[in-house]
């Protein structure tokens, strides 16, 4: 049946089975389920920037003149979203972290086993590396009229279609399952989430107003239902559930993005790996909130409003160059948190610790957000007379 075929079941289908696995095997088992995460990870990690030279640079070679404008406006909408999603939680924060009690550590979890073997596959480059090549690969190929170098960049993107469909799709929803497996067996399902339920379902909430809020800005600027958007995101959320990381999430985000008739074809190829990289909205939203939770927990008090204002204005910028991998926001701020904040060492730990609980819905938020920011790109394309150039897209 096509169901059975789908992507969104494929991937349900691995988180279900991996939860029930990790509370039945035992360790000997648990070490195999240990090693093929991490080779499938390996995998996709080493893809990822593949996936990003093979879209953004070729895509940012078809906006001609105009990629340095919308380049810069990626941008300022990408910090301008992580900024106002920060400011929402730091405003939640003030008015419901004094009436919480939270309890702020739990015991008896188990420890993964190691991998029976290590197989590194180092990537060719780090992703921000990968990010930066391919803007300015692709607006040198722009500047100087370069139709040999733009050619190559554009044979390059069907080669990385065909792995993306032939190699990142088929083994995700393995990957998930194994991610599922692991955290049930440990005991971070059934022993830490209900530790911080409170804390988390806030958060949560907090995720899906932002979205609520970016979608329906998006929708008035651009003229063009945000719904039609959003609709076809379900198997990037989950994806993003399960693997905690936009950049490994990027391949399923764009299949998903292609699948809306709102969003132009050469926006998405150009935003979503983009935005995969520098839009952390649900991250610095989570972030925020948690340092509150933090500081009043240990120290006794939130922090004072210009000091929240301060770190959250350097938050947006430091989320910009935070790779997109599991925990990327907040280890790319950990300056800002010991530095700004005052945070000692058991304030950090704690704060790694708890973000990492969470991590994968903030991800699952960041994907789902760059929806709306493609859409506004497509209706600022439309309102500046910004042609379309023909993309080629795959079919998943």
């Amino acid at each position: 049946m096509k169901l059975f075929k789908s992507l969104p079941f494929r991937l349900l289908l691995g988180i279900v089975i991996g939860m029930l696995l990790g509370l039945v095997l035992p360790e000997s088992v648990m070490v195999v389920v240990v090693t093929v995460k991490y080779i499938l990870g390996q995998v996709i990690t080493f893809c990822v920037p593949l996936i990003i030279i093979g879209f953004i640079a070729p895509s940012i070679t078809k906006l001609g003149n105009n990629a340095t404008r919308l380049l810069t406006v990626a941008i300022i909408i990408a910090y301008v979203s992580s900024v106002l999603a920060a400011a929402m939680s730091m405003i939640a924060g003030f008015i419901l972290i004094p009436h919480m009690t939270i309890v702020t550590s739990a015991d008896g979890l188990r420890s993964l086993p190691d991998v029976a073997f290590q197989l590194d596959i180092p990537q060719i480059m780090p992703v921000m590396s990968a990010l930066v090549f391919s803007v300015l690969v692709g607006l040198a190929a722009v500047w100087t009229k370069a139709n040999t170098i733009t050619a190559v960049l554009q044979e390059f993107q069907q080669i990385v279609l065909k792995v993306v469909e032939k190699v990142i799709i088929p083994i995700l929803p393995f990957f998930i399952a194994a991610t599922f497996c692991g955290l049930a067996w440990e005991g971070s399902i059934t022993k830490q989430l209900p530790i911080f339920l409170l804390v988390i379902i806030i958060v949560l909430i907090g995720h899906y107003i932002w979205m609520t809020v970016l979608y329906g800005t998006a929708t008035a600027y651009s003229g063009l239902s945000g719904l039609e958007v959003v609709k076809h995101y379900g198997p990037a959320y989950l994806t993003a559930v399960g693997t905690m990381s936009s950049a490994a999430t990027l391949a399923v985000a764009l299949k998903c993005a292609h699948q809306s008739k709102n969003l132009r074809s050469d926006m998405v190829d150009f935003g979503i790996p983009l935005f995969a990289n520098i839009h952390l909205c649900g991250s610095v939203l989570t972030e925020v909130f948690f340092v509150m939770t933090i500081s009043k927990v240990l120290y006794g008090q939130l922090p004072s409003l210009g000091t929240m204002i301060l770190f959250i204005l350097l938050l947006g910028i430091f989320a910009i160059g935070a790779p997109g991998v599991p925990g990327g926001t907040v280890m790319a701020s950990l300056g800002l948190i010991t530095g700004i904040l005052g945070f000692d060492a058991n304030g950090t730990a704690l704060m790694l610790a708890i973000f990492a609980l969470q991590d994968s819905f903030g991800t699952a938020c960041n994907v789902t957000g760059d929806g709306a920011l493609t859409l506004i790109l497509t209706g600022y394309a439309k309102k500046h007379g910004i042609k379309e150039e023909k993309q080629t897209t795959v079919n998943f």
